[in-house]
């Protein structure tokens, strides 16, 4: 837990030196966007356990939860890789997967699937559907996460 001494907050920002604003920045100066992710679960506590893992590693990340929702956001406010729970309601991972291929918008989203399903069948399902990883929740490792993140961004 954080605490924050309000007064010495007030204190060190007034002794604090004004800095020169640069007019222009040089390119190198200039920082690069931050990925944007998609955390799709109906679960608050996965959902907010892998945003926040990916947070942590420098990604900015939005949360939906469900297909459905995930969909909506797309289509107002994008994001560079979607990380999608499979079993949930309105619209699973697998339709959601499948409806972002079926898009020219969408065809070439990065998608990963992190779910509890791991028998064959539902990992080949996972692939056709158009999933770009496939990682069990029972053998979760967030290296694992992070690793598909990073190679698919």
């Amino acid at each position: 837990m954080v605490i924050l001494q309000v007064a010495d907050l007030f204190s060190s920002a007034e002794r604090a030196q004004p800095t020169a604003v640069q007019e222009e920045e040089n390119p190198e100066q200039v920082k690069a966007r931050v990925p944007v992710i998609m955390v799709v679960d109906d679960s608050i506590t996965t959902r907010t356990l892998e945003s926040n893992i990916l947070r942590t590693s420098g990604y900015e990340t939005r949360t939906a939860s469900d297909g459905l929702d995930a969909w909506t956001q797309l289509e107002t406010e994008g994001c560079d890789l979607l990380v999608s729970d499979v079993m949930m309601p309105n619209l699973d991972g697998f339709g959601l997967t499948a409806e972002l291929r079926a898009h020219k918008r969408y065809k070439n989203l990065p998608v990963v699937l992190v779910t509890s399903l791991d028998s064959a069948a539902d990992r080949e399902r996972g692939v056709e559907a158009g999933a770009d990883a496939y990682i069990v929740k029972g053998a979760f490792d967030q290296g694992a996460l992070l690793e598909a993140v990073g190679r698919l961004i």
